[in-house]
């Protein structure tokens, strides 16, 4: 089966599947189709496909040129119909690893996507869970389910690997292209084929790993060794405040080591599909082995407070001008969980907005890349645009996202105040209306 997959993979005759079409699956099945490989893009959201079909992008990673001429070579299709896994030689799993609502684990869409491939799984067909999760996904239950629904062996009739995404929306350095892939199997063969076939569509480095739990860890080490980094950062902003001492100084001057220091910013909270869920995937099942992530668990404490802290210091810089928060005119400037893109899965900007809603403020936001943004079930409309009347007409601005596309110093002109909790004005000349986190 090895010889046979590596001859298909040399000479493109591979045909690729990607699960789940959002920025992890997109962009991989984008990638496997430009190197030359049929891929075809299987999701449950019938817009999603059109639109692949269409050749329209909807992540901003994908350049549109791409997508357009794959989808009219025919190297790129989507479809919603599962069935098209019985073609395909690989298939990649790209789909959501949400927390529920009692901050669990949720793989009901891990479990869904396998359930689905298992009924038309074929020989000789290689498995790789890419989505986030806990160590010990893959083999305790992607391969079972895999088993028992096909009725193939992993290691005789298939191959099963794990290999983490590594998305960063925005990054015009890093892409899915240029980015080193760790891949992880169920056996020697497997973790060698699926490198492969990687190597094959990737011009980043492959990084091969004795089993999928390795790779499931480092995934959650590299997200959870930056969350721990900023909630440290956040309690020292807290602390930092409290001494009348700029935290954004502080780092300044400690990144000037250059060795055994890397600089980390604090903010109104932890944002985007990773850094924030990781660490919960991880305590949850460290659980199972009775062991309590102490120092994990403080840091995501930390930073899950911090839209309430920020709302406190909002309250505090509206008492100096002599108003109540309750009833107060806020605008939060920026949705996003991160500059200059259009993703707010997450994000700590929308947590702020809720924290001023329970206090009774008056919050409208307005974000050049979030027209707007639907949260438990409900649509929130942005401003359309900011002019200095429109500025001029609140009594706080609050800056939790670090647009470059937005006129700070209009703001700063026109604001009574302005709280700013990325650090964004710290090149205006006139800053007697800003206070920073």
């Amino acid at each position: 089966m090895k010889e046979i997959l590596m001859e298909k993979i040399n000479k493109r005759k591979i045909i690729c599947g990607v699960v789940g079409l959002g920025y992890v699956g997109l962009p991989l099945a984008v990638e496997k189709a430009k190197a030359g490989f049929k891929t075809i893009g299987f999701d449950v959201q019938s817009q999603k496909v059109a639109m692949v079909n269409q050749g329209h992008n909807y992540i901003g990673d994908v350049v549109d040129n791409d997508l357009a001429d794959l989808a009219k070579k025919g190297m790129l299709s989507a479809t919603t119909d599962f069935s098209f896994i019985k073609d395909v030689d690989f298939v990649a799993i790209c789909v959501p690893t949400p927390l529920d609502s009692h901050q669990q684990p949720d793989i009901s869409y891990v479990r869904s996507s396998t359930e689905e491939i298992a009924k038309y799984l074929t020989p000789n067909t290689m498995v790789v869970l890419e989505s986030t999760t806990y160590p010990g996904t893959t083999q305790e239950l992607v391969k079972p389910i895999l088993e028992k629904g096909s009725g193939l062996k992993c290691g005789e009739d298939f191959y099963l690997g794990f290999s983490p995404e590594r998305v960063d929306p925005g990054n015009l350095i890093y892409k899915t292209k240029n980015t080193p892939k760790v891949v992880g199997g169920v056996g020697k063969e497997a973790t060698e084929v699926i490198a492969a076939m990687y190597r094959a569509v990737l011009d980043g480095d492959v990084y091969e790993v004795s089993s999928p739990a390795i790779a499931e860890m480092e995934k959650i080490l590299e997200n959870t060794y930056r969350n721990i980094n900023i909630g440290l950062v956040n309690e020292l902003t807290i602390l930092c405040h409290k001494m009348g001492i700029s935290i954004w100084e502080v780092i300044d001057a400690a990144k000037t080591k250059p060795y055994g220091f890397q600089a980390f910013y604090p903010g109104p909270g932890l944002g985007g599909h990773c850094i924030p869920l990781d660490p919960y995937y991880l305590s949850w099942k460290a659980r199972e082995y009775g062991f309590h992530t102490s120092m994990i668990e403080s840091s995501m404490m930390i930073n899950d407070r911090m839209p309430e802290y920020c709302v406190e210091r909002a309250s505090k810089i509206l008492n100096r001008f002599k108003k109540a928060i309750n009833g107060a005119k806020v605008l939060v400037l920026g949705v996003a969980y991160k500059q200059d893109i259009d993703d707010y899965r997450e994000s700590p900007a929308i947590h702020v907005i809720e924290e001023l809603n329970k206090v009774g403020a008056q919050v409208e936001f307005y974000d050049p890349w979030v027209a707007e943004y639907k949260e438990y079930g409900k649509t929130v409309v942005g401003l359309k645009e900011i002019t200095p009347e429109i500025v001029a007409s609140y009594d706080l601005v609050m800056i939790t996202t670090a647009h470059s596309n937005v006129d700070y110093e209009m703001v700063q002109k026109n604001a009574v105040v302005i709280f700013d909790t990325k650090n964004v004005t710290k090149n205006l000349s006139e800053k007697d209306n800003i206070e920073v986190l």
